[in-house]
């Protein structure tokens, strides 16, 4: 997994100097105020092992040239405490839940934009959860609320008409029910924050 994060570095860096005249202009003829979009991370689902099962449509307003709000609607899973560091520890057997979570839920986020496509964003997202044992059955469930804060920057490509979004995140567990005591009991050892989230997001204007 980590091989795969620095091809959306390579990816990421390599975007940015595409195109540096990334702001918006709300009196344009051709503004485009409305967005739907996704993320690359869906590639993921392509990996012959941990396939996060990863869904994410996102819907986007530009309420200015400079501020954006958007619903992002997703699902996913995942076999391990979202608290571990990069490192040996990354998805390592002894940190590995016994069985895994499955999220469905939405988040809404706003993006603020400081420089020509430099921008900060605050995603906070509402997550029910189902807690599924090795055997595959589900044996409870959970909600959590779980905060991304982001910085990236906005490259234009033909036109206007699409935009990837390359960034990197801080992630944030704010709220997270009683888990299951096996799932607890690993969760427990690592930290609500995660630094240093790749993210390469892509988008339509309409």
């Amino acid at each position: 997994m980590q091989k795969n994060n620095l091809v959306i570095f390579f990816t990421l860096f390599l975007a940015i100097f595409v195109n540096l005249n990334a702001q918006y202009d709300t009196s344009d003829v051709n503004f485009k105020a409305c967005f739907v979009g996704s993320t690359f991370a869906m590639l993921g689902n392509f990996l012959p092992k941990n396939k996060p099962d990863f869904v994410q449509v996102s819907l986007g307003y530009r309420l200015t040239g400079n501020d954006v709000v958007s619903l992002e609607l997703k699902t996913w899973k995942y076999g391990w405490s979202l608290g571990i560091p990069y490192g040996p520890s990354w998805e390592a057997p002894e940190t590995t839940f016994p069985g895994y979570i499955r999220e469905y839920g939405f988040a809404l986020a706003y993006q603020r934009f400081w420089w020509k496509g430099l921008y900060t964003g605050v995603h906070v997202m509402s997550a029910w959860q189902s807690f599924v044992d090795e055997n595959d059955n589900k044996i409870d469930n959970g909600f959590q609320i779980f905060n991304t804060y982001r910085l990236g920057y906005h490259v234009k490509l033909f036109k206007g008409k699409f935009f990837v979004e390359p960034s990197f995140a801080i992630t944030h567990r704010a709220y997270q029910t009683t888990m299951p005591e096996p799932f607890k009991a690993i969760n427990d050892h690592y930290s609500k924050f995660f630094f240093g989230e790749p993210g390469l997001y892509f988008g339509y204007n309409f």
